[in-house]
């Protein structure tokens, strides 16, 4: 039977021994010294939860999680930008160039696909979302839990709905 006392040294010693080398590494990596503690405390979270069966192999698990985990960090950290940027994009577009009129029909149609939408169910509303904020469809897989190849026909049914909830409106939108 496991002591789980002698465990809980064992961890610590690995901590003690390894946090330093992986939080430099981190902070090589990704250039923030908080966001490298917050990543480094993930490592060690990982390696608490799943040590690798070979202890004199801890050093390089520890680098390729670390790695992974930094490479993680920084595609989440440009996915996020080009969204900023795409939404950026979007609300040039909307400021420039439009009058009165145009901007109360644009209201409008806004504001039936907004009711159009929360007719749908979840998941539908949730995809389209996600593809209309700019996301790819690997990360609307990831993000609703679906194999890549699902998302292309998830996305068609779900306009399909929406394209047939705007026809049966009266004064819908035109598709």
């Amino acid at each position: 039977m496991n002591n789980p006392q002698s465990e809980s040294d064992a961890f610590r010693a690995v901590f003690l021994e390894y946090y330093p080398g992986v939080r430099r590494k981190l902070i090589a990596m990704v250039k923030d010294e908080a966001t490298a503690e917050d990543l480094a405390q993930e490592v060690f979270l990982r390696l608490y939860r799943n040590p690798p069966d070979d202890p004199r192999v801890i050093g390089a698990w520890l680098h390729r999680v670390l790695t992974r985990i930094a490479y993680d960090h920084t595609d989440h950290l440009v996915r996020q930008r080009k969204l900023q940027e795409k939404q950026q994009q979007y609300f040039d577009r909307e400021r420039s160039g439009e009058n009165g009129e145009d901007a109360l029909v644009r209201s409008e149609e806004r504001q039936q696909v907004t009711e159009l939408l929360e007719e749908l169910p979840e998941r539908d509303r949730q995809v389209l979302m996600l593809r209309y904020s700019g996301y790819s469809y690997a990360e609307i897989a990831e993000e609703i839990a679906v194999n890549p190849p699902r998302v292309g026909s998830l996305l068609s049914r779900a306009v399909d709905k929406l394209r047939r909830r705007a026809e049966n409106k009266p004064n819908g939108l035109e598709w």
